[in-house]
């Protein structure tokens, strides 16, 4: 039997709690004595392919249905679900390490650098880096969040309302932000213009052409975005200014370690509801159809979102992209998340049921 004193067989051990409890109760003793055998002398660590092999056959184990060849499919699919959600909502959380929202003065201050010989008109602040309708979030409104209108939340921005003095036209302004822009620090994007015909009054006598042209541009952790709209006939031009923050750096981690936590704990708890119905057990069908249930309300916003999403993206230039939780359809089909979260919970109440004891085996005479 291996000692515990064997720095080698410890570390053997640490690898198999990858295994159920049940399998290291009952194997575990006669593994880790195999593997010291092959080991040649003075090795202190298992090997890299050692430690896969092992970590691969805990958590296979952990699935149990050894004569299912899907299995892994399944648990796939709900540890990769689960990952996505525990990121979302770590990056969430890492967004608050942002810097506050430009107020006036830093407003005032990037317009005279990069629109000079213009005037700061009014000026829209946001209550917070993320808004509902343009205002905090609050207890008040979750039930408008949760029931349709949870694609109104969404990152805010300052808007800022420019004039010039005297009046420039369109190519004028866009020439010299572009300028001004450059010649300040600022990374410039390419423009993007949008062209259309309306009528200028309910009677529809007059038809007027306008043009709208946004400049994006990042800098630091502030992404500004120029937006021209110019009128014809009558040469209106107006101009507004918006800023943002863009992804603070904590994001990335905190998306990579929520993940992975995520995921390997939708992994065990899918194994953990496998091996509880895997045979003898009354609510082995309804666990099913409710783990079935459960991935179609989760899967069913990312595999919409994602490809509009993408198209979004590529279209349009983005200092910043979208956030995580929008690209899994969040908070947008919040409903279905938690629709889909209330039968996981169920179905794994149902696996805890206690398994009906195997029939007695008739005695032989």
């Amino acid at each position: 039997m291996p000692t515990n004193g064997d720095p080698l067989a410890r570390r053997y051990r640490r690898l198999l709690f990858c295994h159920p409890r049940a399998y290291r109760r009952d194997r575990a003793d006669e593994m880790v004595g195999v593997l010291l055998d092959a080991a040649p002398a003075g090795r202190t660590r298992p090997t890299a392919r050692e430690a896969l092999n092992l970590i691969r056959h805990g958590l296979r184990c952990r699935l149990g249905r050894p004569a299912s060849r899907t299995v892994g499919v399944w648990a796939t699919l709900a540890a990769v679900v689960c990952g996505l959600f525990t990121a979302a909502l770590t990056t969430r959380g890492a967004w608050e390490t942002s810097r506050p929202l430009p107020d006036r003065a830093e407003t005032a201050a990037v317009v005279a650098a990069v629109l000079p010989g213009h005037d700061l008109g009014d000026v829209d602040l946001a209550p917070a880096l993320f808004t509902f309708y343009t205002q905090r979030l609050t207890a008040r409104n979750i039930d408008n969040l949760v029931f349709g209108d949870g694609g109104e939340y969404q990152a805010s921005s300052v808007v800022a309302e420019v004039t010039a003095s005297p009046p420039m036209s369109a190519g004028e302004t866009l020439a010299l932000a572009q300028r001004r822009l450059r010649e300040t620090g600022w990374q410039l994007y390419e423009p993007t213009v949008g062209r259309y015909s309306g009528c200028a009054d309910k009677f529809c006598s007059r038809i007027t052409d306008t043009t709208d042209t946004a400049v994006p541009a990042r800098r630091g952790d502030t992404e500004l975005t120029l937006a021209i709209r110019a009128e014809s006939p009558g040469d209106t031009v107006q101009l507004w200014l918006n800023l943002r923050r863009t992804t603070p750096p904590a994001v990335l981690p905190a998306g990579v370690v929520g993940g992975l936590l995520g995921a390997g704990l939708g992994w065990l708890a899918f194994g953990w509801a496998s091996r509880r119905t895997e045979a003898s057990h009354p609510a082995r069908g309804a666990v099913t159809v409710l783990y079935a249930l459960t991935m179609v309300l989760w899967w069913a916003p990312v595999l919409l979102t994602v490809p509009t999403l993408l198209r979004h993206h590529l279209d349009e230039p983005h200092p910043t992209w979208h956030p995580l939780w929008e690209w899994l359809g969040q908070p947008a089909a919040l409903l279905l998340f938690l629709a889909g979260t209330a039968t996981a919970l169920l179905g794994l109440a149902l696996a805890a049921a206690p398994r009906r004891d195997p029939l007695p085996t008739a005695a032989v005479g």
